[in-house]
């Protein structure tokens, strides 16, 4: 039988990322955070739609634009649906984007924080001696990946690079720096715990 015992670790960002902006109410450079509501303008056969932000201080509007000029017949029925209805899964989506956000603003604040909710998957090993952690991510993360098993494991983030200088920590896909960059879905992670003391208790915080 296997000695691993295969995780899912799905990672969930608390906080979306604020664009910073130049707050004409405030007259200075301020965070502004996704109100999770839309505006959708229709003009004629053309829509518009943006996904509404709020200056952290005075509360003033920015307007982070997700569609322009678009032909109504063009637009599936159920995206313009969404957007008349502030769907929050599409504000989520939208706000979580922060590609999208740099390509219009300069500055954006990332936030490392993240719930982490763990599945065993299959049946649990009589006696485990690894682990196969399988991160899937619905949003982006700035959370480092060190730091992610670090707190999540109970166990320090020099101890993750000691593993992995001996090649008892893997991550796939292999990169040398992953230890040291955000959390990615689909990132695989198997750390070889035999001989370890306190093997147990990184089993049990690992979710097993």
């Amino acid at each position: 039988m296997s000695s691993i015992l295969r995780i899912r670790w799905a990672i969930v960002p608390k906080t979306a990322p604020r664009p910073h902006i130049n707050c004409n109410r405030c007259g200075a450079f301020k965070a502004y955070r996704c109100s999770g509501k839309f505006r959708v303008n229709a003009n004629g056969k053309r829509i518009d739609a943006w996904l509404i932000y709020r200056c952290i201080d005075c509360d003033n509007s920015w307007n982070f634009g997700i569609l322009e000029r678009c032909n109504r017949h063009d637009i599936e029925p159920a995206l313009l649906r969404a957007l008349e209805s502030n769907d929050s899964a599409l504000a989520c989506r939208h706000a979580f984007d922060v590609v999208a956000l740099r390509s219009r603003i300069g500055r954006v604040e990332e936030f490392p924080e993240a719930a982490v909710h763990k599945e065993v998957l299959g049946d649990r090993p009589e006696n485990t001696t690894a682990l196969e952690l399988q991160l899937g991510l619905e949003m982006p993360t700035a959370l480092r990946l060190d730091r992610l098993l670090a707190s999540e494991l109970g166990i320090s983030r020099s101890r993750l690079q000691a593993w992995e200088g001996k090649r008892r920590l893997l991550v796939d896909p292999h990169d040398a720096k992953a230890l040291r960059k955000p959390a990615r879905t689909g990132t695989v992670i198997r750390i070889d715990l035999a001989g370890e003391s306190d093997r147990g208790a990184i089993i049990s915080a690992a979710g097993g």
